[in-house]
């Protein structure tokens, strides 16, 4: 074959090959569009999820939450604020009968009872405490408490006031200042001291714990107290420690407002008070 015929295809194939050559450039600049350009890519947003007619077990289960039943129209920012105010001013009211039980000591059958009330808001409250016992109809050692009381610490409050004693012997007057709260491992906390006419004084000392060994059944352990800064004959009273109380008592809380007891309570007097109440 001669060299003249062979130079035209050695040109087709030549062709043919730059053909494919910028076949594969053109399919290359194709799929990079920017190939060559300084401009970067501008980010393109992720394609949607396909759709499926059928519902699903989920959206099938959704049930939409009820509509508003005050719906809520637009309102200026500062009744907005005010609306979202802590209401910390609010006045509200309890009155408690903590104790009232029967009990048999060696004067006979006792009433004996230990109530509270209070009524104000979160820092500033009222309070009127009342105990005592009756035996064969008589009040024996009972007292009432008027008291202000000021919240000034987490669990704490400061009280001022005055306390009226009466039952056996002549009625007593005091002015009185304390505080109680809530002490560390929960232990319900009071000490009260009194000022009185002729130069008496006197403390008061309280504490209660309870043990829960259910949510109704309750165990509480109680502690008290009393101390005289002088004797008191007209009342059977002495000097220093006069007497001190400690009782036990079960409860089984029927309702949150109604709970009966049994329990046991042991007392003793002290000093110059254990020798009048002999001599009685």
């Amino acid at each position: 074959m001669s060299r003249t015929k062979l130079a035209p295809l050695y040109g087709a194939l030549g062709l043919l090959a730059g053909s494919f050559a910028l076949g594969d450039e053109a399919q290359e600049s194709a799929s990079h569009p920017y190939h060559g350009s300084s401009q970067s890519p501008e980010p393109q947003p992720p394609a949607a999820p396909t759709h499926n007619d059928e519902e699903t077990t989920s959206e099938a289960a959704h049930v939409p939450p009820d509509p508003p039943q005050h719906p809520m129209g637009g309102m200026p920012y500062q009744e907005m604020a005010a609306m979202m105010q802590m209401d910390d001013t609010a006045r509200t009211e309890k009155m408690l009968f903590d104790q009232l039980e029967w009990r048999n000591t060696a004067e006979g059958n006792a009433a004996v009872w230990d109530e509270e009330g209070w009524y104000g808001g979160d820092y500033n409250k009222v309070w009127l405490r009342s105990e005592g016992e009756r035996v064969g109809g008589t009040a024996q050692n009972a007292r009432a408490d008027l008291l202000w009381d000021h919240t000034f610490a987490r669990w704490w409050s400061v009280q001022a006031g005055g306390r009226q004693d009466f039952g056996r012997g002549p009625l007593r007057t005091w002015a009185a200042i304390g505080v109680q709260g809530i002490a560390p491992y929960w232990f319900d906390t009071e000490a009260t001291f009194y000022v009185g006419e002729q130069g008496r004084t006197a403390v008061r000392l309280k504490s209660e714990y309870e043990l829960l060994f259910t949510q109704r059944l309750i165990l509480q352990a109680e502690g008290e107290a009393n101390l005289y800064g002088k004797a008191d004959p007209a009342r059977q009273l002495g000097s220093g420690l006069s007497d001190l109380e400690i009782g036990l008592r079960l409860r089984y809380e029927v309702r949150r407002e109604f709970a009966p007891y049994v329990g046991v309570v042991w007392s003793r007097a002290f000093g110059g008070t254990a020798d009048r109440v002999r001599e009685s």
